[in-house]
């Protein structure tokens, strides 16, 4: 099986996430897409601003109705610091026989070769690195500190291109605690959810 992973905060889940899942899914034909939110990702240790329970219950929303994507726990439950090589490991490990691939922003194919253990990642799964329309080409040879032209090709030559959509988390948060309508951005049933639970009604 060809097994994507998607992993971020998801605070809250919007639709350029569930375009992005789409698009990877499509082009790199993955036959699921595992949605993980951090506990805490490590470019953004103040943590999250909705608890884990309302993340997990948003995602389970946003993807219900797609029956090849799901909502994994692995992150939250390690607890920490949610590190891309320590994830991949505990997949591996629960899905041996699986081809692994992670989707990657083409904002953190610059940082990439600082990212802890990123050889590892690199043998353990692929990065499927996703081109926004309208923004810059990513540029791949980043990579070579870390990996063999060889392989920096066959990643480019795997790259993802996705429609231009300008959605963040943190504007829809900002947006909803000063009243702006943002339903727009998010699934409907998500929306329904903010509303019910009157979440990022204070500001960040």
């Amino acid at each position: 099986m060809r097994l994507g992973l998607f992993g971020g905060s998801f605070d809250p889940v919007h639709l350029g996430h569930l375009q992005l899942a789409e698009c990877c899914q499509q082009q790199a034909a993955l036959d699921e897409v595992w949605f993980m939110p951090a506990a805490t990702q490590p470019f953004k240790k103040s943590g999250p601003h909705a608890t884990d329970e309302h993340r997990l219950a948003m995602l389970e929303l946003a993807t219900q109705a797609e029956p090849t994507w799901q909502v994994s726990r692995i992150e939250l439950d390690r607890g920490g610091v949610s590190y891309t090589a320590d994830t991949l490991r505990c997949v591996h490990q629960l899905r041996p026989d699986d081809e692994l691939f992670f989707m990657l922003g083409a904002d953190s194919l610059r940082d990439f070769p600082t990212w802890r253990e990123p050889q590892e990642i690199l043998r353990l799964a692929t990065p499927l690195v996703v081109a926004r329309a309208g923004e810059p080409a990513p540029d791949f040879r980043a990579l070579l500190p870390v990996a063999s032209e060889q392989r920096v090709a066959e990643l480019q030559a795997s790259m993802v291109d996705m429609p231009a959509m300008h959605m963040a988390s943190s504007t829809i948060r900002e947006r909803i605690a000063s009243g702006d309508d943002v339903q727009s951005m998010l699934p409907a049933e998500v929306w329904q959810y903010i509303e019910q639970q009157q979440l990022y009604l204070l500001p960040n």
